[in-house]
């Protein structure tokens, strides 16, 4: 079946819904991707490694010239103008040279998202992205086969004034890199959109505000102006089924694009929300105190070498007791952050260490540094993909060092995990955020009652053992291990050779031999080993 009849029979299925008019059909996936262009990566500080993504469902498509839902109670209602792909020919692990192939149609759409959704989502979307009227898409379709992937352009005005402008050539991955990457986990379908992502100038609408999103080609072909209206919603979310909207500053300054859009100072943050460890003061002392206090200053270090994806799925693959074990025979005994357990029993993670140093409470100096934009929320707002948050505590689990906010900040930014010889807040909702961490234990009280967030990627002391930014950090349920980065491929290299060994060995104690002269091997067992496994050891 070609794509012209595809188009035409599943014209017909969806006129009856105003709503997919400018679709040739409903579609079965919608696929959106989190980050794609540079200008926005800039805005946000953090540029993906690989595109990621989340599905929205097909009920929140919108026609062009409908209205948008702010729901009662909530503020950061945002808008996103995209390039919609839509599929017109089945894609299952297509390669790059060939995928455009597979995108029939292109148009305009606009994802729109409420923040005061997205904690209780713990990152899904599905609430915060997938309400009725979130995924307008139109008013017409462009032939992807009259245009090149790399010549569109998408433009947004809010109320008249142009706000988004970028073009496809500003993505960090290509149009056709999506398409390929998708099929080869799942297949896509005829009538399948995939929202392309926004450039920089994403910010919030408010009701009576009109959002208007076109795709084009300069001086070629238009989607036309998809345009959505934004009204007050009346019914208000029930207490007693679900999570309820909350917003802080931080979403906040996500939804509006910066602090200074939202309207919150730019120097010190407002005093902290539940969850949020920075000061143990009351919002009228931290008013107080504010002008008093000089800010403190913008982290400004760099951090560590990403590991390479081969030194990655090593590493993912040898036990920490292992590399316990090499790193001992080569003379380092102190690399364990001893004293620390995780949160999921059965946690596994990998990354390079981004540290955070507390040094014990004093009123004077918690006064000067642990209010605003201290330390402590400078670390997970700078965590990387894959980078592990080490926190230097002092062993001193008598007050959180971080809560479900900043877990959740950590998950957002992709972090790989969180490592702190002290506390943890809110234990259950750092638990139920998903990402990774080791602690010495639950503790209710907040930072202030022990700790003052002093700095940020310094080498630090944590749970015994010395651990520098860019060091690589492996957790198992033995526990967490410190490798140094220069000689990390020697080690995982020899552990993963004793794990082979050692399995060896493990088959024949099962057989019934002893273990004298087997573990570990004399001459002659070794000579039955070499040769079963060809001389590779």
């Amino acid at each position: 079946m070609d794509e012209t009849t595809v188009a035409s029979e599943a014209m017909s299925e969806s006129s009856a819904d105003a709503r997919f008019a400018a679709l040739p059909t409903r579609p079965g996936k919608i696929i959106a991707i989190h980050l794609s262009y540079a200008s926005r990566a800039d805005q946000r500080g953090r540029r993906p490694q690989h595109p990621s993504y989340f599905f929205k469902p097909s009920s929140s498509v919108a026609a062009s010239g409908g209205r948008i839902e702010r729901p009662a109670g909530t503020e950061l209602l945002a808008f996103e103008g995209e390039i919609a792909l839509v599929i017109g020919a089945a894609a299952r692990r297509v390669p790059l040279a060939e995928a455009w192939d597979h995108v029939a149609w292109v148009t305009a759409g606009n994802d729109f998202g409420l923040y005061d959704l997205r904690a209780a989502d713990k990152g899904s979307n599905v609430r915060s992205k997938g309400g009725d009227g979130y995924t307008p898409l139109g008013p017409s379709l462009i032939d992807a086969r009259t245009v090149h992937p790399d010549a569109l352009r998408v433009r947004t005005w809010l109320n008249g004034t142009l706000v988004q402008e970028d073009t496809s050539a500003g993505m960090i991955f290509p149009l056709p890199q999506l398409v390929a990457d998708l099929s080869q986990h799942f297949t896509l379908e005829p009538g399948d959109v995939i929202l392309t992502g926004t450039p920089a100038g994403s910010s919030v609408a408010v009701p009576g505000d009109v959002v208007e999103v076109e795709v084009d080609v300069p001086e070629g072909p238009s989607s036309g102006r998809l345009v959505t209206t934004v009204v007050e919603g009346q019914a208000p979310f029930d207490p007693d089924l679900g999570a309820l909207p909350a917003v802080d500053d931080l979403q906040r300054t996500e939804a509006w694009g910066s602090r200074e859009a939202a309207g919150l100072p730019t120097e010190v943050a407002s005093a902290v929300e539940r969850g949020s460890e920075a000061t143990d003061t009351t919002r009228a002392e931290s008013a107080a105190d504010a002008s008093s206090r000089s800010a403190v200053p913008e982290w400004t270090g760099t951090p560590g070498d990403p590991l390479s994806t081969e030194l990655r799925a090593k590493l993912e693959a040898a036990p920490v007791a292992g590399l316990s074990q090499q790193l001992r025979k080569r003379g380092l005994n102190n690399v364990t952050i001893d004293g620390v357990r995780p949160l999921h029993p059965d946690t596994k993670f990998v990354g390079t260490a981004r540290t955070l140093r507390f040094v014990p409470n004093r009123e004077d100096l918690f006064a000067s540094h642990g209010g605003g934009y201290n330390a402590q929320k400078r670390a997970f707002d700078a965590v990387g993909e894959g980078e592990v948050i080490v926190i230097e505590a002092r062993g001193e689990s008598g007050s959180g060092t971080l809560g479900d906010i900043l877990a959740l900040r950590a998950h957002a930014r992709g972090a790989a995990g969180i490592v702190t010889d002290g506390g943890v807040r809110d234990a259950a909702a750092v638990a139920a955020v998903g990402i990774p961490v080791y602690s010495a234990g639950a503790h209710p009280a907040v930072l202030g009652r022990k700790h003052v967030p002093w700095d940020v990627d310094v080498t630090i002391a944590c749970g015994g053992t010395t651990v520098q930014p860019g060091d690589i950090i492996v957790a198992d349920t033995d526990g967490v291990i410190v490798l140094p980065p220069a000689i990390a491929e020697e080690v995982v290299d020899a552990a993963l050779a004793q794990e082979d060994e050692d399995a060896w060995i493990a088959q024949r104690v099962a057989e019934g031999h002893p273990v004298d002269g087997l573990f570990p091997m004399n001459a002659q067992w070794r000579a039955r080993f070499d040769a079963e496994k060809g001389g590779k050891r």
